[in-house]
């Protein structure tokens, strides 16, 4: 019997590349833009994950709309410029191991890898040429198309994209939001031990990995669970 159609979806920032210091950078000089205390560093790493507009309601919701989304242009604005100022390779990098893991599953027969990330469309291609992954993905959800994590409409989309059935997908990400997505979308869901939320907190994970050489194998539990 042929093998199924697989589908591996990934989180960006803080599953395959750590962006902290540019986040709680931009996040800074968006509060400062508007004299407000900047949360602390936990605090700004907790939102990553959830689009732009939802995350700085959360860090600033005593603030107005109108201040909200000041901050929110702020913040894009300085994300731009840092960037520009180092390359998103280096101001964004892979994380150890990332890149051999993403070379081993597009390698493998019948499986597609895929992206859904809060970045933006402009975000996520800039850093996806900085590190020449730009046809790693066939399938790329960002959240200019999408509501915010953890609605599951970007794993929906993905799998719509590329015909593959739910029990044949799996979401990996470092956030409660990419957990609670992929169980509200019915996927699998693999947490990462390195990004930016404690472990304690992937409570919808199936399994969590510490590295990604342990990813291969994670994966592979991932169908067989599904095909019991």
């Amino acid at each position: 019997m042929t093998d199924p159609l697989r589908l591996v979806i990934f989180d960006v920032d803080g599953t395959l590349v750590d962006s902290q210091g540019d986040i709680v950078a931009a996040m800074t000089v968006a509060f400062q833009d508007v004299d407000q205390p900047v949360p602390d560093r936990a605090t700004i790493l907790s939102i990553v994950g959830l689009s732009l507009d939802h995350a700085m309601a959360r860090l600033a919701a005593d603030r107005s709309a109108a201040t909200q989304a000041r901050m929110v242009e702020g913040y894009k604005n300085a994300y731009v410029n840092l960037r520009a100022k180092t390359g998103a390779a280096d101001s964004s990098p892979l994380y150890p191991g990332a890149r051999e893991a993403l070379e081993f599953f597009k390698r493998q027969d019948n499986l597609l890898l895929g992206v859904a990330t809060g970045k933006s469309r402009r975000g996520l291609d800039k850093l996806l040429e900085a590190h020449d992954l730009e046809h790693m993905f066939v399938t790329q959800q960002v959240s200019d198309h999408h509501p915010s994590k953890p609605h599951p409409s970007m794993i929906e989309t993905a799998l719509a994209e590329t015909g593959v059935e739910t029990q044949n997908a799996v979401m990996v990400g470092d956030t409660s939001y990419d957990m609670d997505m992929a169980l509200a979308a019915h996927v699998s869901a693999i947490g990462v031990g390195w990004g930016y939320h404690d472990v304690s907190l992937l409570s919808s994970a199936n399994r969590i990995v510490s590295t990604f050489a342990e990813l291969p194998d994670a994966v592979a539990g991932a169908w067989k669970a599904t095909a019991a």
